[in-house]
């Protein structure tokens, strides 16, 4: 089970790092890209970093079921899976249907609501690293 915590706790935190990176840098600079090559822009974002995050969101979603599977985890595993459901939940009904709107241009409004809301996942996924952190630290002393 250490093993697969291991490789589940990577993944993990390698998306700490890459929404850390999109929320503090890349969604608030997207207000500074303008109107006129924002259409373009946007939709090359989507093309490319879909091939970042959709491998690591199943790879942790996938390494979760086969811990969760496994048995044996404590209470700090169950907080994590908690905030990977919202994590889930606000992609698919907060983030994609954002992105779908800025599809159609430029607007510093629904941006900013996509850097708010954004904000809600960044936090999940820091508690979600800081849980399986501690979880290896319990597993391993």
């Amino acid at each position: 089970m250490n093993t697969w915590l291991v490789i589940h706790a990577a993944v993990t935190w390698c998306l700490v790092g890459l929404i850390w990176t999109v929320q503090v840098v890349h969604y608030p600079l997207l207000k500074n890209i303008g109107p006129e090559r924002f259409a373009a822009y946007h939709k090359r974002h989507i093309a490319l970093i879909r091939w970042v995050v959709g491998p690591l969101m199943l790879a942790e979603v996938g390494s979760a079921g086969w811990l969760l599977l496994l048995g044996g985890l404590s209470w700090l595993f169950g907080i994590s899976l908690i905030a990977l459901a919202l994590i889930w939940i606000s992609t698919a009904c907060v983030q994609i249907p954002l992105h779908q709107k800025l599809t159609q241009g430029h607007d510093p409004v629904i941006i900013d609501r996509l850097v708010s809301t954004n904000g809600w996942r960044t936090l999940a996924w820091t508690v979600r690293g800081l849980c399986l952190a501690m979880l290896l630290i319990q597993k391993t002393h």
